[in-house]
């Protein structure tokens, strides 16, 4: 039986289907699933039933063979299992509280998207899909969850999320401080979790249990084996892999060990807020210089509306073209005439631009003007333009790209932190009965 609420599980399943990396076997389920259904554990107001369960246990060993990780046995399968379909459903009756809902206009544009990325069409993936036993039904409705849950957490979480410029300085400033010029790590983790409001029993227990652990890692067992069985962080089921972070974006309780760690080293336990930690360097890297092309350009404008047809601004800006073809000052016209007012102001003045600051079609057309070349019109989402290249330089933009990069880290750290915590919100707050051992 398959329900609405497994969205996380299928997104590994739709990465496996549309890059072929592993055909889910669909009979193994359907066995399963013939056995007498019973409820595993109840979740407020729902159920996780048997046949979810099974469902969700398969496709968890079908990713942990993937990625090599030894059979992990199966009632800690099952275990991992579980907590994911309890977080899923009580995000989901969260999402139903709020009124957050999907369109079928919403949905349609995303099964688009996603087919149009892999190199299809909406009938081909549904092909891809019904292949692996799938129907676009099912798959409509797992994807509707998991657009539902985004949004849950877009506006739960990561819209409330600031970055100020102190934080992006701090950021920088350890960065700075890292020797041998690393700015980047590649990490594995362990989280044994405490709860909210944790007594000292708990700590001792969670302390305990890490401090196994850690002796066991000592001891020459496999990092990634023990992440997957033992810990509570997002990544558990990828080995702890945290995968490339930048010196920046690591976690000040760790910035102080990695200094001294060298490539494999294990350290741990560190206590914060959220439990016991350990981690594992796996590797780390230096910085390096960011020079890019930048352009010094100017354009005007000829916006489409229901006053000006696309052939009315097409023919306008074509004379505007010819008069300055013809010698007229481009600066004058486009004070005059442009309707990009923020720009029309310094005579269609750009100022210095980089790659990915303008939209698409309009840095193909610049990119291939010589210095001092004129376009002819052409046309954006914008309206139809001309522009003309006044210079263009190398400049080092390591600076700018540091900053960019240490506000986009601190963001995902923050949201990463922060949607950790609001799960655990969420199952704190629930009521929430287990039964897996029940009738076993």
């Amino acid at each position: 039986m398959v329900t609405e609420r497994k969205a996380l599980a299928h997104r590994f399943l739709l990465f496996l289907l549309l890059t072929g990396l592993l055909a889910v076997t669909q009979q193994a389920f359907a066995e399963e699933n013939g056995l007498m259904d019973r409820i595993v554990a109840v979740v407020n107001d729902d159920v996780v039933l048997y046949s979810e369960l099974q469902r969700e246990t398969a496709i968890i060993r079908d990713k942990l063979t993937q990625a090599g990780a030894p059979d992990l046995p199966e009632n800690e399968l099952e275990k991992q299992a579980l907590e994911r379909l309890i977080l899923h459903k009580l995000q989901m009756e969260e999402a139903t509280k709020l009124g957050i809902s999907i369109d079928d206009e919403t949905l349609n544009a995303a099964i688009g998207n996603i087919a149009a990325q892999n190199g299809l069409t909406p009938e081909e993936l549904a092909a891809v899909l019904q292949e692996q036993g799938m129907s676009m039904e099912e798959y409509r409705r797992e994807l509707r969850d998991e657009i539902t849950l985004q949004r849950l957490r877009n506006r739960e979480v990561i819209s409330r999320i600031q970055v100020t410029k102190a934080e992006v300085d701090n950021y920088l400033t350890h960065a700075e401080e890292n020797p041998g010029g690393r700015d980047a790590y590649h990490l594995r983790h362990i989280l044994i979790a405490t709860p909210d409001g944790a007594s000292s029993a708990d700590i001792a227990k969670a302390r305990k249990q890490a401090e196994e652990i850690m002796q066991r890692l000592q001891q020459g067992e496999d990092f990634a084996t023990l992440a997957t069985r033992y810990s509570a962080g997002r990544q558990s089921l990828d080995g702890g892999d945290l995968g490339w972070l930048e010196a920046g974006q690591v976690p000040s309780l760790f910035l102080g060990e990695l200094a001294e760690m060298d490539r494999g080293d294990v350290r741990g336990p560190f206590h914060a807020a959220s439990g016991f930690h350990i981690i594992k360097l796996e590797d780390y890297k230096g910085g390096d210089r960011n020079i890019i092309k930048q352009t010094h350009a100017r354009h005007i404008l000829i916006r489409t509306n229901e006053l000006t047809s696309d052939d009315d601004a097409r023919n306008r800006l074509q004379q505007l073209y010819q008069r300055i073809k013809g010698g007229e000052d481009f600066a004058a016209l486009a004070r005059a005439h442009s309707d990009d007012k923020a720009s029309a102001i310094k005579g269609g003045d750009l100022g210095w631009v980089s790659p990915g600051n303008l939209v698409p079609k309009f840095e193909e057309v610049m990119d291939a003007l010589p210095e001092g070349g004129l376009s002819e019109p052409f046309r954006t989402q914008f309206g139809w333009h001309i522009v003309q290249v006044l210079d263009r330089r190398d400049f080092d933009a390591t600076e700018e790209v540091k900053r960019n990069k240490a506000k986009l880290a601190l963001r995902k750290r923050k949201a990463d932190e922060a949607l950790q915590l609001y799960l655990r919100k969420l199952r704190d707050q629930a009521f929430v009965e287990t039964r897996l051992g029940d009738n076993d």
